[in-house]
Protein backbone atom coordinates (compact mmCIF):
# COMPACT_ATOMS: atom_id res chain seq x y z
CA UNK A 1 0.00 0.00 0.00
CA UNK A 2 2.82 2.42 0.86
CA UNK A 3 4.57 1.84 -2.47
CA UNK A 4 1.30 2.21 -4.36
CA UNK A 5 0.71 5.56 -2.64
CA UNK A 6 4.26 6.64 -3.49
CA UNK A 7 3.88 5.83 -7.18
CA UNK A 8 0.42 7.35 -7.57
CA UNK A 9 1.17 10.52 -5.61
CA UNK A 10 4.60 11.17 -7.13
CA UNK A 11 3.31 10.67 -10.69
CA UNK A 12 0.33 12.94 -10.05
CA UNK A 13 2.55 15.52 -8.37
CA UNK A 14 4.98 15.65 -11.28
CA UNK A 15 2.13 16.13 -13.74
CA UNK A 16 0.29 18.77 -11.72
CA UNK A 17 3.45 20.68 -10.82
CA UNK A 18 5.03 20.49 -14.28
CA UNK A 19 4.52 24.23 -15.05
CA UNK A 20 6.11 25.20 -11.71
CA UNK A 21 9.00 22.77 -12.21
CA UNK A 22 9.70 24.18 -15.67
CA UNK A 23 9.55 27.77 -14.41
CA UNK A 24 12.01 27.10 -11.57
CA UNK A 25 14.32 25.27 -13.97
CA UNK A 26 14.39 28.24 -16.35
CA UNK A 27 15.05 30.75 -13.53
CA UNK A 28 17.95 28.70 -12.18
CA UNK A 29 19.47 28.34 -15.64
CA UNK A 30 19.10 32.04 -16.39
CA UNK A 31 20.76 33.13 -13.15
CA UNK A 32 24.24 31.71 -13.74
CA UNK A 33 24.04 29.23 -16.61
CA UNK A 34 24.88 26.29 -14.33
CA UNK A 35 23.06 22.97 -14.06
CA UNK A 36 19.43 23.04 -12.96
CA UNK A 37 19.70 20.05 -10.64
CA UNK A 38 21.93 19.12 -7.74
CA UNK A 39 22.54 15.37 -7.71
CA UNK A 40 24.07 14.59 -4.32
CA UNK A 41 25.18 11.12 -3.30
CA UNK A 42 23.09 9.72 -0.44
CA UNK A 43 22.60 6.42 1.36
CA UNK A 44 19.35 4.72 0.44
CA UNK A 45 17.59 1.61 1.71
CA UNK A 46 20.06 -0.95 3.07
CA UNK A 47 22.76 1.69 2.64
CA UNK A 48 22.79 1.51 -1.16
CA UNK A 49 24.06 4.81 -2.62
CA UNK A 50 21.81 6.79 -4.93
CA UNK A 51 21.72 10.30 -6.40
CA UNK A 52 19.16 12.53 -4.73
CA UNK A 53 17.63 15.16 -6.99
CA UNK A 54 17.17 18.77 -5.88
CA UNK A 55 16.82 22.05 -7.66
CA UNK A 56 20.28 23.60 -7.39
CA UNK A 57 20.00 26.41 -4.85
CA UNK A 58 23.71 27.06 -4.39
CA UNK A 59 26.65 28.01 -6.56
CA UNK A 60 28.16 25.35 -8.81
CA UNK A 61 30.40 22.89 -6.89
CA UNK A 62 29.15 24.25 -3.55
CA UNK A 63 29.74 20.87 -1.89
CA UNK A 64 33.44 21.17 -2.71
CA UNK A 65 33.91 24.62 -1.22
CA UNK A 66 31.94 24.37 1.99
CA UNK A 67 30.41 22.09 4.64
CA UNK A 68 27.48 19.70 3.99
CA UNK A 69 25.24 21.58 6.44
CA UNK A 70 23.80 24.85 5.19
CA UNK A 71 22.75 27.88 7.24
CA UNK A 72 20.37 30.49 5.87
CA UNK A 73 23.23 33.00 5.74
CA UNK A 74 25.52 30.69 3.75
CA UNK A 75 27.14 32.81 0.99
CA UNK A 76 27.00 29.83 -1.39
CA UNK A 77 23.20 30.17 -1.72
CA UNK A 78 22.13 31.88 -4.95
CA UNK A 79 19.47 34.57 -5.28
CA UNK A 80 16.96 32.14 -6.79
CA UNK A 81 18.15 29.54 -4.33
CA UNK A 82 17.03 31.60 -1.35
CA UNK A 83 13.52 31.71 -2.73
CA UNK A 84 13.18 28.02 -3.53
CA UNK A 85 14.74 27.00 -0.21
CA UNK A 86 12.39 29.25 1.73
CA UNK A 87 9.37 27.39 0.39
CA UNK A 88 11.12 23.97 0.19
CA UNK A 89 10.64 23.98 -3.58
CA UNK A 90 14.18 22.68 -4.04
CA UNK A 91 12.93 19.31 -2.78
CA UNK A 92 10.26 18.85 -5.48
CA UNK A 93 12.49 16.94 -7.96
CA UNK A 94 12.71 14.16 -5.37
CA UNK A 95 9.30 13.10 -6.62
CA UNK A 96 11.33 11.49 -9.43
CA UNK A 97 13.40 9.61 -6.82
CA UNK A 98 10.12 8.41 -5.30
CA UNK A 99 8.66 7.37 -8.64
CA UNK A 100 11.67 5.18 -9.52
CA UNK A 101 11.74 3.58 -6.07
CA UNK A 102 14.86 5.18 -4.56
CA UNK A 103 12.85 7.16 -2.02
CA UNK A 104 9.41 7.28 -0.43
CA UNK A 105 7.15 10.24 0.21
CA UNK A 106 7.58 9.68 3.94
CA UNK A 107 10.65 8.27 5.65
CA UNK A 108 13.85 9.32 7.40
CA UNK A 109 15.71 11.94 5.36
CA UNK A 110 18.64 10.40 3.43
CA UNK A 111 22.09 11.22 4.78
CA UNK A 112 25.43 11.66 3.06
CA UNK A 113 27.56 8.53 3.14
CA UNK A 114 30.05 10.03 5.60
CA UNK A 115 27.31 10.47 8.20
CA UNK A 116 25.94 6.96 7.70
CA UNK A 117 29.41 5.54 8.36
CA UNK A 118 29.13 7.03 11.87
CA UNK A 119 25.83 5.27 12.66
CA UNK A 120 25.76 3.13 15.78
CA UNK A 121 24.26 -0.36 15.48
CA UNK A 122 20.82 0.85 16.60
CA UNK A 123 20.89 3.80 14.22
CA UNK A 124 21.37 1.52 11.22
CA UNK A 125 17.71 0.61 11.63
CA UNK A 126 17.09 3.84 9.71
CA UNK A 127 18.45 2.11 6.62
CA UNK A 128 15.80 -0.63 6.76
CA UNK A 129 13.28 1.60 4.97
CA UNK A 130 13.39 3.84 1.93
CA UNK A 131 14.46 7.37 2.83
CA UNK A 132 11.75 9.97 2.44
CA UNK A 133 11.04 13.49 1.30
CA UNK A 134 9.53 14.30 4.68
CA UNK A 135 9.19 12.82 8.18
CA UNK A 136 8.74 13.89 11.80
CA UNK A 137 12.26 15.37 11.82
CA UNK A 138 11.55 17.42 8.70
CA UNK A 139 8.61 18.98 10.53
CA UNK A 140 10.54 19.49 13.77
CA UNK A 141 13.46 21.14 11.94
CA UNK A 142 11.60 22.79 9.06
CA UNK A 143 13.69 25.90 9.83
CA UNK A 144 17.05 24.12 10.05
CA UNK A 145 18.84 26.78 8.03
CA UNK A 146 17.57 29.44 10.43
CA UNK A 147 18.77 27.42 13.43
CA UNK A 148 22.25 27.22 11.91
CA UNK A 149 22.40 30.92 11.01
CA UNK A 150 25.39 32.70 12.53
CA UNK A 151 27.21 29.51 13.51
CA UNK A 152 30.98 29.64 12.83
CA UNK A 153 30.83 25.90 12.08
CA UNK A 154 27.33 24.96 10.83
CA UNK A 155 28.12 21.28 10.39
CA UNK A 156 29.44 20.95 13.94
CA UNK A 157 26.37 22.75 15.23
CA UNK A 158 24.20 20.38 13.19
CA UNK A 159 25.90 17.32 14.62
CA UNK A 160 25.70 18.56 18.20
CA UNK A 161 22.25 20.15 18.35
CA UNK A 162 20.13 18.77 15.50
CA UNK A 163 21.41 15.34 14.48
CA UNK A 164 20.63 13.53 17.78
CA UNK A 165 16.98 14.56 17.71
CA UNK A 166 16.69 13.78 13.99
CA UNK A 167 18.01 10.28 14.66
CA UNK A 168 15.58 9.79 17.55
CA UNK A 169 12.59 10.93 15.49
CA UNK A 170 13.71 8.81 12.53
CA UNK A 171 13.92 5.70 14.69
CA UNK A 172 10.52 6.48 16.20
CA UNK A 173 9.04 6.62 12.70
CA UNK A 174 10.64 3.33 11.59
CA UNK A 175 9.43 1.49 14.69
CA UNK A 176 5.87 2.82 14.48
CA UNK A 177 5.31 3.37 10.77
CA UNK A 178 1.81 3.03 9.34
CA UNK A 179 -0.23 4.39 6.47
CA UNK A 180 -2.11 6.63 8.90
CA UNK A 181 1.15 8.07 10.21
CA UNK A 182 2.32 8.75 6.65
CA UNK A 183 -0.91 10.61 5.84
CA UNK A 184 -0.62 12.71 9.01
CA UNK A 185 2.98 13.63 8.19
CA UNK A 186 2.08 14.50 4.59
CA UNK A 187 -0.81 16.70 5.72
CA UNK A 188 1.36 18.54 8.25
CA UNK A 189 4.14 18.94 5.69
CA UNK A 190 1.67 20.58 3.29
CA UNK A 191 0.59 23.00 6.02
CA UNK A 192 4.21 23.94 6.75
CA UNK A 193 4.82 24.50 3.03
CA UNK A 194 1.82 26.85 3.04
CA UNK A 195 3.29 28.82 5.92
CA UNK A 196 1.70 27.20 8.96
CA UNK A 197 4.14 26.10 11.64
CA UNK A 198 3.66 22.71 13.35
CA UNK A 199 2.39 24.60 16.44
CA UNK A 200 -0.32 26.29 14.37
CA UNK A 201 1.28 29.74 14.05
CA UNK A 202 2.17 31.24 10.67
CA UNK A 203 5.65 31.52 9.19
CA UNK A 204 4.84 34.18 6.59
CA UNK A 205 3.75 37.78 6.79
Amino acid sequence: MKRALDVAASAAGLLLLAPLLVTISVLIKLEDGGPVFYRGLRAGRHGRPFRILKFRSMVVDADRIGPPSTADDDPRITRIGRRVRRYKLDELPQLINVLVGEMSLVGPRPEVLQEVELYAAEERLLLSVRPGITDWASLRFHNEGELLRGSPDPHRTYRETIRPEKIRLGLEYVRNQSLRTDLVILARTLLVALGVRPDGSTTRT
